[in-house]
């Protein structure tokens, strides 16, 4: 054979293996860049990690109201009221105050002034510049800093006292914009003509926020300086970093609060004479019990998605103890339990904080239940009810001939305008049935046997652990928690020109097993997690936000 058609049948082999290789990402159009207003647990974060996990943050936060069915992109859309600001401007002074007091100053401020009666505009400019390039998430400019050290300054004259001018310009800084909002800057994509991605910095909050839910740490800024977040090894490095580290599980909690609604748990209420083991500490309990179920077995043990509705794992307190009629030794904390394998309970759909959350005060609610299955765990929309429905059936629990919410919803499916979401929700929110309106487990309804049975898209069960094993096995479930994290991470809904490239982070996700963090570092890691489509001015509202700032503290 010649050497030329050696070199052939060469090529031609290494085509065929090539053509069985996992693709390389897909492009990605990206979208506008965003502009996000920093949630509670965030700020209050931000502030411990910069300044002390004592210093006391003291003042009302606005709600953000949810879209697309996450807090994290109706912060998109947060803005501050005067009311609002009037908080902020409290809670920047209090924490100034503190930063910069007799206790704290000697670890706060690196510098010596001249005079402690006296501006010094070296020390200050240091301070504040320190402190701006971490609030701000970006090194401030030099125009920033002197107009922070002018702020300083003045008010150093004015108070008499250094310290109380730095206090004053740390306050302003805390006010600002900047801080307070989470503001994407794109620049031109050197590897891609006519594309845009994030900058330096920005790369470094959208990573940090998405990993730990908190601001980039000083090191994770040094690598956005030095243009390492703009390198395959430089961005890697960080994300490996920041996947290592212990405060993986605090990103992760935080996605799955907001991902299961978490904040209504501030609103429930049950009733005392039906629920009297429910309280406040069982529902705080409840919550942190699923996080804990959620951080062992997606971070810690890196196991499969799916498993966490199945899980027999979980851990126990003295307050759920009573309400999972399980004996728990440890008078404080919590201790590590597995429900039998012949127990009724497994998986995320038999734990308090979903059985009680996705109920009435006073009963349980399988609509509730089956709705939250479908919208939160498998991204499929439940239409709103019309106005002119009728629920005197489903809410009469004392009628003789329905003396079950299976009856009583089969009763209420017959109205035309009702049956069509009901069939999609009741057949799944009936399954969890055996669990009261505060979550406890019961085998009647009024004297009538539960019938736990129903089907997932098809697939029949009979008990709440067949409906998690259902669960487990629906692909829509790993492709919604695919797409919610994106949304958690871009703080958006896909776009149209995002779709090839998010079902590759689907194929990514399955042939990695369904591990959490794999899923994390493939976003992470890849270009399409930062590409953008603004055109680098800044946005609309990025200049919105800028409007109106003359006024300092």
């Amino acid at each position: 054979m010649s050497r030329a058609l050696l070199r052939g049948a060469a090529a031609l082999a290494l085509l065929g293996a090539l053509a069985g290789c996992k693709p390389d990402e897909p492009a990605n159009s990206g979208a506008q860049p965003v502009v996000q207003r920093l949630s509670e647990q965030q700020y209050r974060q931000t502030i411990a990690d910069i300044f002390g996990a004592d210093i006391k943050v003291t003042g009302r936060f606005e709600p953000i109201v949810r879209r697309e069915g996450l807090q994290a992109v109706g912060a998109v859309a947060a803005t501050v009221t005067p009311s609002g600001f009037e908080q902020f401007d409290v809670m920047a002074r209090g924490i100034a105050a503190q930063a910069f007091d007799d206790a704290h100053r000697a670890r706060t401020v690196d510098c010596q002034p001249k005079a402690a009666d006296a501006p010094d505009s070296a020390c200050a400019a240091h301070v504040l510049a320190r402190y701006g390039r971490l609030l701000f998430r970006r090194p401030l400019t030099d125009d920033e800093v002197k107009d922070r050290v002018a702020v300083a300054d003045a008010a150093t004259r004015s108070a008499g006292n250094f310290y109380a001018g730095l206090q004053f310009a740390l306050a302003t800084e805390l006010e600002m914009p900047e801080f307070l909002f989470r503001i994407d800057r794109s620049v031109a994509d050197p590897d891609h003509s006519g594309q845009r991605r994030l900058d330096g910095y920005a790369k470094a909050s959208r990573l940090s926020f998405l990993l730990w839910n908190a601001a980039p740490d000083s090191e994770l800024l040094d690598a956005a300086g030095h243009g390492d977040l703009d390198t395959r090894r430089g961005l890697t490095r960080e994300v490996d970093r920041l996947l290592a580290s212990p405060r993986l599980e605090e990103g992760v909690r935080a996605f799955f609060s907001d991902m299961l609604v978490f904040e209504s748990f501030d609103t429930l209420a049950k009733d005392p004479l039906i629920y009297p083991k429910f309280s406040t500490a069982v529902a705080a309990s409840a919550q942190e019990q699923t996080l804990k179920t959620v951080a062992d077995l997606l971070v810690r043990q890196n196991a499969d998605y799916r498993d966490l509705f199945v899980t027999r794992h979980t851990f126990m307190n003295r307050a759920l103890g009573p309400v999972y009629y399980v004996p728990v030794a440890s008078k404080e904390g919590w201790e590590p339990f597995d429900f039998p394998a012949d127990d009724p309970r497994g998986g995320l759909l038999s734990q308090v904080s979903f059985t009680a959350l996705y109920a009435h005060p006073g009963q349980s609610s399988p609509t509730l239940r089956g709705k939250a299955i479908r919208e939160l765990l498998l991204c499929q929309k439940v239409p709103a009810p019309p106005a002119n429905v009728d629920f005197t059936v489903v809410q009469d629990t004392s009628n003789p001939l329905y003396r079950t919410a299976r009856a009583r919803l089969t009763a209420h499916r017959t109205a035309p305008t009702c049956a069509g979401c009901h069939k999609i929700m009741d057949p799944i929110g009936l399954a969890l049935e055996n669990f009261d309106g505060a979550g406890g487990y019961r085998t009647t309804e009024a004297g009538t046997p539960i019938d736990a049975s129903g089907d997932l898209n098809g697939r029949a069960f009979t008990t709440p652990i067949e409906l998690g094993h259902a669960l487990h096995d629906d692909p829509a479930a790993t492709a919604c928690l695919v797409g919610t994290l994106y949304k958690y991470a871009a703080g958006r809904a896909p776009v149209p020109g995002e779709a090839a490239w998010l079902k590759w982070l689907n194929d990514r996700f399955a042939a990695d097993g369904y591990r959490l963090v794999d899923l994390l570092r493939t976003i992470a890691t890849s270009d399409g997690f930062y590409a953008v489509s603004q055109p680098a001015s800044a946005s609309r509202d990025e200049a919105n936000l800028r409007h109106g700032q003359g006024k300092e503290g």
